[in-house]
C-alpha cells in the first residue's frame, strides 16, 4: 500500500456539513438542509465564525487547538535531554508569568476606572453647570454631543481595527478555553481596542459594563506573554520557548480571564470562582493556585492604587475601597414571611432573567443584518442608539417631580460640582431629583443609590418603575452594537431597581430593608441571565461586604437559575451558539447514545505511509485543511499495515522546509531526531508559522521520500468503531483532544476507520446526517 492511501468505509457518508478541521464538502441538498440547523453566520460560508453578522469581525477559518501532547521521538529526544534547573526555570517562568498578568491586568483595570470617571465626571459636570444657568437645550446638545463623540470613537475602532474586540468578551475566552481557535480573538490589536474602546464605550453612557471586557482584556494580556515575543520586531527569547504550545497558553489565559474578573469587581475570590465555574473547561488544583495568586496581585495593585487616589489626587475617582458597595452596616435578621418573600423574588428573577436572554438573542439576530452591510452601518446604528440612550438619561427625570433634601445628612444636598447621590437637574436650591440621581450618573453611583437603605434614601414608586423598564430595554437593545460592551451592570442595574421595587411592595409583609432587597433583586437577575451560581454569590458578598446575606443570596440565585433553566440557557451559551463557535459541552446530548463512533466520521480518509513520498504529502496538504493525518506502517516494514500514529499538519511543513529526503524508500529517523528540537515544532505566535505557500521543490525533490516517523505521536487516543458517540463525545472533551482516531473492531480491515474531530460532534453535523433524532432543549 504505497504513497497517498484513500481508506474508505462503507457505513460512513462522505463529506457532508462543515470541517472544522478541513473544509466544506457535501451535496447541494445537503448544504440546503443543514444551513436551515446552523447558527447564524456559517451559512453558505466556508470555515468559518460567525463573529461576521453579530460585531462585525471578519470572516476567519475555526481551528481548533493542540492541547494533547504529541509525543513523539523528537519530544521524547528533548524531555530526555533536559536538566533539572530547566525545570526549575519552567516552574518559575510560570508563577512569574501569573505576576505579570496581575499587575497587567490590575494596571488596566484601574486605568480605565479612572478614565472612564474622569470623561463621565467631565460631562456630567459640563452638562449641569448649564442646566444651573437654565440653558437647557444646550445643556442636552453638549450632554448628547459628548455622548455621541465617544460612542462613535469607540464603534469606529471596533469596525475599522479590531471587529473582534466588540462586545462582551466572555464567550470568545469561553470558547478559547473550551478548544476553538477563532481568528483575532487574542490579538494585540483586540486587547487595544477592547481597552480604549470599553473607555469610551462607558464612558458614552451607554447601558453597559466594563466586566466582561476586562475578563477579554486579561484573557489578551495573557495570551501575549504566551505568545514568546514576537520574531517581527526582533523580540525573542529562547527561554520563554516552554510556553510555544497550546496547552501552557490555555492556562495561562485562565489566570488572565480571572485577573480581569478580579480587576473589574475588585473580588480575587470570585475571579478565581468566575474561570473554575464558567470559563475553564479544564481544571486542576496547580492551576487553581496560580490563579488564585494573580488574583490577589490584581487586589493589591488595585488597593495600592486607590488608596494613592483617596488624596485626591486622581481628580473624579478614588471613592471606596476593594468594597464598591458596602451594605454590611444594614441589619440582615430574616423570619418566615421574608423568606417567602425571597422565593418570589427568586421566581421574578428567573422569568425576566430568562425573558431577557430571548430578548438578546432575537435583538442579535436583528442587528447581525445591519453589521453585516459593512462597518458605516455599524457607527450608524451606534449613533441611533447612543442617540436613544441620551434622550432617556436626560429626558426620563423632567417626569419626575423635585424631593425637599433630607436634613442631618453627610453629604452635600444637592450635589453640585462633583459625583454624587443627590443630583438637582432642574429642581431650586435645598431640592433633589431622584431619577436623575440614577439616570444622571455614572453606573457605579447608580448602584450605590439602589442598594442604600431607606433610612439614608427613598425613592418613589414611579422612580423605580420607569428606572428598571427603560434600564430593562436599554441593556437589551445596547448589546450588539459595535462596541466593547458587558453584560453585568445592565444586569445589576435592572435586578437591583426592581428588587427595590419589590421591597417596597412587600414592605407591610417583610422586615427586610429595601436596599437589601435591591441586592437580592440583583443576585436574582444574574442568577437568571448569567446561571453562574457559586461565583456570582461570591463576587456578590465581596462587592457588598455583607456576609449576613449569605444564606439568602444563595437561596435566590439558586430559585433564579432553576426558573430560567426551564425556559433557555444561558446568556453565555446562547451567544457562543449564535456566533457558531463549536463549544464542547460537558455532557453528552442524549440522542448521542444511539449512535456509535463510526456513524459520524466522513470518508475518503487520507493516510500516509510511514515513509511517504514527497509529492504525496504535497498534494494532500493542498487539497486538504485537514490538520491531523494518520500514519500507517505497512511492509515491509511490518508484517501487516498497522496504525504508527498520527502526524500534524504543522510537524509535516517543518519537516518538509528541512529537506531531509532520500532517494529510497527506506527508515533514516536517528538523523531527523538529531536534526531537529522540541522547539522547532513549537507552536507559532498568532499564526505565524510555515506556510504551504512557502514550501518550494523541485521535480526531483517531488519524488523523492521522507521519514514520518519521528514526528508522529505513536500514542495518539482511540476508540473502536463501536464506541457510543456519547461516550466518544466524553473523552474528547475530558482530555481536550483535537483528533480522535477510530479503530475497526475486527481484523483483516484497514487499521483505522477515521478520525473524529470537533466538528464531528456538532448538532448541526449530526442532525443533517440524520435528520429524525431530535435534540434534548
Amino acid at each position: 500500500m504505497e504513497g497517498l492511501r484513500e481508506v474508505k468505509k462503507d457505513h460512513s457518508r462522505e463529506g457532508s456539513g462543515i470541517d472544522i478541521e478541513g473544509s466544506f464538502e457535501g451535496t447541494t441538498e445537503e448544504r440546503e438542509f443543514n444551513s436551515m440547523r446552523e447558527p447564524v453566520l456559517l451559512r453558505n460560508r466556508k470555515n468559518n465564525t460567525s463573529q461576521f453578522h453579530i460585531f462585525g469581525a471578519n470572516v476567519c477559518p475555526i481551528e481548533s487547538l493542540d492541547y494533547e501532547i504529541a509525543e513523539n521521538k523528537c519530544f521524547k529526544q528533548e524531555w530526555r535531554s533536559r536538566k533539572k534547573v530547566e525545570l526549575y526555570q519552567y516552574v518559575f517562568l510560570k508563577w512569574t508569568f501569573a505576576l505579570l498578568i496581575g499587575l497587567g491586568t490590575g494596571l488596566v483595570g484601574f486605568f480605565n476606572n479612572l478614565v472612564v470617571e474622569n470623561i463621565a465626571g467631565f460631562k456630567l459636570l459640563l452638562t449641569n453647570n448649564l442646566m444651573l444657568k437654565d440653558k437647557y437645550y444646550l445643556a442636552f446638545a453638549s450632554y448628547a454631543g459628548c455622548n455621541m463623540i465617544l460612542a462613535i470613537v469607540a464603534a469606529a475602532l471596533c469596525a475599522y481595527v479590531a471587529p473582534a474586540a466588540a462586545g462582551s468578551g466572555i464567550p470568545e475566552v469561553k470558547a478559547y478555553l473550551n478548544g476553538v481557535d477563532a481568528q483575532s480573538i487574542l490579538a494585540p490589536t483586540t486587547l487595544f481596542v477592547k481597552i480604549f474602546g470599553s473607555i469610551f464605550g462607558v464612558a458614552s453612557g451607554f447601558v453597559v459594563g466594563m466586566e466582561g471586557p476586562m475578563a477579554h482584556i486579561g484573557a489578551c494580556i495573557a495570551f501575549l506573554l504566551g505568545q514568546g515575543g514576537s520574531r517581527k520586531y526582533h523580540l525573542t527569547w529562547n527561554w520563554l520557548r516552554y510556553f510555544k504550545n497550546d496547552r501552557d497558553r490555555r492556562d495561562l489565559v485562565t489566570c488572565g480571564a480571572a485577573a480581569g474578573v478580579a480587576a473589574a469587581f475588585r473580588a480575587p475570590v470570585g475571579g478565581v470562582l468566575f474561570a473554575l465555574e464558567e470559563a475553564a473547561s479544564w481544571w486542576r488544583s496547580a492551576l487553581l493556585w496560580r490563579t488564585f495568586f494573580t488574583t490577589a496581585v490584581v487586589a493589591v495593585v488595585l488597593r495600592g492604587f486607590l488608596e494613592f487616589c483617596q488624596t485626591g489626587k486622581c481628580g473624579l475617582y478614588g471613592q471606596g475601597g476593594l468594597i464598591m458597595f458596602d451594605a454590611s452596616s444594614r441589619k440582615a435578621t430574616y423570619n418566615t414571611a421574608d423568606l417567602l418573600a425571597v422565593i418570589f423574588l427568586g421566581v421574578l428573577g428567573g422569568i425576566l432573567g430568562s425573558f431577557y436572554n430571548y430578548c438578546i438573542d432575537k435583538v442579535l439576530r436583528t442587528y447581525s443584518i445591519i453589521n453585516g452591510r459593512g462597518p458605516s452601518f455599524k457607527i450608524l446604528l451606534v449613533i441611533f442608539i447612543s442617540f436613544l440612550t441620551s434622550c432617556c438619561s436626560y429626558g426620563l427625570p423632567w417626569l419626575a417631580p423635585c424631593i425637599p433634601c433630607p436634613t442631618h445628612l453627610s453629604e452635600l444636598c444637592p450635589t453640585k460640582g462633583r459625583s454624587g447621590n443627590y443630583k438637582n437637574f432642574h429642581c431650586p436650591s435645598n431640592y433633589y431629583n431622584d431619577l436623575a440621581s440614577l439616570f444622571f450618573n455614572t453606573s457605579d453611583y447608580a448602584i450605590r443609590n439602589m442598594l442604600t437603605s431607606s433610612a439614608e434614601k427613598r425613592f418613589k414608586f414611579a422612580t423605580l418603575l420607569v428606572f428598571f423598564v427603560a434600564t430593562y430595554g436599554l441593556g437589551i437593545i445596547t448589546y450588539g452594537i459595535a462596541i466593547p460592551s458587558g453584560l453585568f451592570i445592565p444586569v445589576i442595574l435592572a435586578g437591583a431597581s426592581c428588587g427595590r421595587l419589590a421591597g417596597k411592595m412587600l414592605d407591610p409583609l417583610t422586615s427586610l430593608d429595601v436596599g437589601l432587597f435591591a441586592l437580592l433583586g440583583a443576585a436574582s437577575f444574574l442568577g437568571g441571565t448569567m446561571r453562574m451560581t457559586v461565583s456570582l454569590c461570591v463576587i456578590l458578598l465581596e462587592l457588598t461586604n455583607d456576609l449576613l446575606m449569605l444564606p439568602l443570596m444563595m437561596l435566590v440565585i439558586l430559585i433564579s437559575k432553576t426558573v430560567a433553566d426551564i425556559f433557555n440557557k444561558g446568556i453565555y451559551d446562547q451567544i457562543v451558539k449564535l456566533k457558531g463557535l463549536p463549544y464542547m459541552e460537558a455532557h453528552a446530548e442524549p440522542y448521542l447514545r444511539n449512535l456509535v463512533a463510526s456513524d459520524v466520521v466522513s470518508g475518503p480518509l487520507i493516510a500516509f505511509s510511514g515513509v511517504e513520498r514527497v509529492g504525496n504529502i504535497l498534494h494532500a496538504l493542498k487539497i486538504t485543511g485537514h490538520n491531523g493525518f494518520p500514519v500507517i506502517d505497512e511492509p515491509p516494514h511490518t508484517e501487516a499495515p498497522e496504525l504508527c500514529g498520527l502526524v500534524l499538519r504543522s510537524h509535516l511543513l517543518v519537516l518538509l522546509k528541512a529537506k531531509k529526503f532520500t532517494k529510497e524508500r527506506v527508515m533514516t529517523g536517528s538523523g531527523i531526531v538529531n536534526m531537529f528540537k522540541e522547539l522547532d515544532f513549537a507552536k507559532a505566535g498568532s499564526g505565524k508559522g510555515v506556510k504551504l505557500e512557502d514550501l518550494e521543490f523541485s521535480e526531483e525533490e517531488m519524488e523523492m521520500y521522507v521519514d514520518l516517523h519521528p514526528i508522529t505521536n505513536t500514542s495518539p487516543y482511540t476508540v473502536v468503531e463501536t464506541t457510543s458517540l456519547a461516550k466518544a463525545a466524553v473523552l474528547f472533551r475530558e482530555l481536550g483532544l483535537r483528533h480522535l482516531c477510530v479503530v475497526p473492531k475486527t481484523a483483516g480491515r484497514p487499521p483505522i476507520v477515521g478520525i473524529l474531530t470537533r466538528h464531528d460532534f456538532m448538532p448541526e453535523h449530526i442532525l443533517g446526517l440524520y435528520p429524525h433524532f431530535k435534540p434534548h432543549n
